[in-house]
């Protein structure tokens, strides 16, 4: 197996935080800093998010809810499907500040003048603290949830059990996440360029077997499409390093990224 090289921003030292605080430094550079596992989810949610579109089979209008939505870049995609109310969750004010300045909303009097969306919500939620969802979020009313990189940092049963909990019957949920390959070799973080620190969060390497069997244990199962398709898991191969950028280019033959939707069971 290709091992990866140092080719990373140098930095003098590692500095692990609570995942809200180590995101709360991260939010000015993070769609920035040559990250290029969010350029690999890119490049995959361009046929993973329409297969999730599908999926959802409630009637509308949705309600749909962005976990851990960080800088809003997945909100962006959210807020063009018609009749629905999108509510954006996560434990960083600095990436819900980032976000918030993303979709043009920079001050509370926004919503009143009309600028801010009516269909939109940003809400402080932290996973890792309560076991309670949000007061933006009565339990069972969720019609689908897209959670993308962001499990990594949550133990399998917290993540789970909100989601079960967000959900109505036969919602379904988009999860994307490093894989468990190239977590077992590196993890999230940046270097803080004001330190010189490697800033890193807590994270988790999961692996697509035990994320898929949380998930039913809690009531979700895997979608799997006409063609049999189910989890993706995808490689870092050279052909792609042009595209994602040149820090990909230690990962080639290394498997990065899962992705996959999942469906509340009714029973």
């Amino acid at each position: 197996m290709a091992q990866p090289t140092a080719t990373d921003p140098p930095f003098n030292a590692i500095r692990y935080l609570p995942t809200n605080e180590a995101y709360d430094k991260w939010a000015k550079v993070y769609d920035i800093d040559g990250n290029f596992l969010q350029s690999l989810d890119d490049i995959e949610l361009k046929t993973l998010f329409p297969r999730f579109l599908a999926s959802i089979k409630s009637p509308r209008p949705w309600r749909l809810v962005d976990l851990g939505c960080g800088t809003g870049r997945n909100t962006t995609l959210l807020l063009g499907i018609p009749e629905s109310e999108i509510i954006a969750l996560d434990a960083s004010k600095g990436m819900l500040e980032v976000a918030k300045a993303r979709l043009g909303l920079n001050s509370a009097s926004e919503v009143e003048t009309g600028r801010q969306p009516n269909n939109l919500r940003f809400d402080i939620f932290d996973m890792l603290a309560t076991s309670a969802p949000p007061p933006s979020v009565a339990p069972h009313t969720v019609d689908a949830i897209i959670s993308t990189l962001v499990v990594e940092h949550v133990p399998l049963p917290m993540f789970f059990s909100h989601v079960a909990q967000f959900l109505c019957p036969g919602g379904v949920l988009l999860l994307t996440n490093m894989h468990s390959e190239m977590g077992g070799i590196s993890q999230a973080g940046f270097v803080d360029t004001a330190t010189g620190e490697k800033i890193r969060p807590t994270s988790y390497a999961h692996t697509v077997e035990d994320v898929i069997l949380e998930a039913r244990r809690c009531g979700l199962e895997v979608e799997v499409d006409a063609d049999g398709t189910g989890v993706l898991e995808r490689a870092v191969d050279e052909g792609m390093v042009e595209k994602l950028g040149l820090r990909s280019g230690k990962w080639v033959g290394i498997t990065c990224w899962f992705g996959g939707i999942f469906r509340k069971i009714d029973r």
